[in-house]
C-alpha cells in the first residue's frame, strides 16, 4: 500500500479531520482567496476558483464565508497578502516529502517545517532536491455516488483521461497536468461537479518502510498537515497492508 493518500485515509478513520475543521476552513479561505486573485473572481471563468469553491462546498463551508474570501481575492476588501511557496525534503526512512503552502511571512513558515521535521528525524532541503522523483499531474475526484465504475472509466478516457481508479472511496481519474482543465469539464458536463480537481505531486517510485519508521514518519506528516500555512504534502512511501491496519486502529 503505497501513497500520501493511505496516511489521510488513516486520519479519516481516526476522526482527526472533523475534529479540526476550523483548520480545515482555514485553509480552503486561504485557497479561495489566492485563487481569486490569481485570475477572474467568477469560478466560471476560472478553473482554480471553480476547483476551490467546490472544495469548500464539500467541506459545507457556508457560503458567506466563501463569498467574503472571493471578495478579498478579487480586490474588494483588504486583506493579507499570500503567497505560494513549496519545500522539500526527507522524512524518516529516506521517503521524499514536498510541502505547498500558502503564506503571509515566509520565515516564519520556512522555521515551523524546518522545525517539524528536525523533530520528527527529517531533513529539509534546498528546493529541487526531492522534486526530480515526483511528477505534476492532474487529481479529479468524484465520490461513489456519482457513477458507476464502468461508466466513470468509458467518460475519463473518451476526455483523454491518463488512468481512472474506482473503489469504495470513489473514482480517482489522472491526468496530464496539460488536460486537466479539458478533462475535469468533460467529466463535469457527464456527473455534475467534482468533489476535487487539482494538480498534484505524484511519487515516480517509493521507498519501502517498516512498522517503526512508519509511526514516526505519520507523526512527522500529521504535524505538517496541522500547520496553517500547509496547502497539500505529498510523499512517496509504501508501507505493507498489515502495518498500515495497525495504525489505523
Amino acid at each position: 500500500m503505497a501513497g500520501h493518500s493511505q496516511f489521510k485515509n488513516i486520519m479519516h478513520r481516526k476522526g482527526k479531520q472533523d475534529a479540526k475543521r476550523a483548520k480545515v476552513f482555514t485553509k480552503l479561505i486561504r485557497e479561495l482567496t489566492v485563487a481569486a486573485r490569481s485570475g477572474l473572481p467568477d469560478p466560471n471563468a476560472n478553473p482554480r476558483l471553480r476547483a476551490a469553491v467546490n472544495a469548500a462546498r464539500t467541506a459545507n463551508m457556508p457560503k458567506d464565508t466563501m463569498e467574503r474570501a472571493i471578495k478579498r481575492g478579487a480586490g474588494g476588501e483588504e486583506g493579507v497578502n499570500y503567497e505560494e511557496v513549496r519545500y522539500e525534503g526527507f522524512g524518516p526512512g529516506g521517503v521524499a516529502i514536498i510541502v505547498e503552502a500558502l503564506t503571509d511571512n515566509r520565515n516564519r513558515t520556512a522555521a515551523e517545517i524546518r522545525a517539524a521535521f528536525g523533530k520528527h528525524g527529517g531533513n529539509l532541503g534546498e528546493t529541487g532536491s526531492v522534486g526530480f522523483m515526483f511528477e505534476r499531474v492532474g487529481a479529479i475526484h468524484y465520490p461513489p455516488s456519482a457513477a458507476t465504475a464502468d461508466a466513470m472509466f468509458e467518460a475519463a478516457l473518451d476526455a483523454g483521461a491518463g488512468d481512472v481508479q474506482s473503489g469504495a472511496d470513489g473514482h480517482d481519474v489522472t491526468t496530464a497536468s496539460d488536460d486537466l482543465s479539458a478533462v475535469r469539464d468533460a467529466l463535469e458536463s457527464c456527473f455534475g461537479a467534482a468533489e476535487s480537481a487539482r494538480l498534484e505531486w505524484r511519487p515516480l517510485s517509493t521507498v519501502p518502510i517498516d512498522a517503526a519508521t512508519a509511526d514516526s514518519l505519520f507523526k512527522l506528516l500529521e504535524v505538517l498537515e496541522d500547520n496553517d500555512d500547509v496547502q497539500r504534502v505529498a510523499c512517496n512511501f509504501e508501507v505493507a497492508d498489515e502495518v498500515m491496519s495497525r495504525l489505523s486502529a
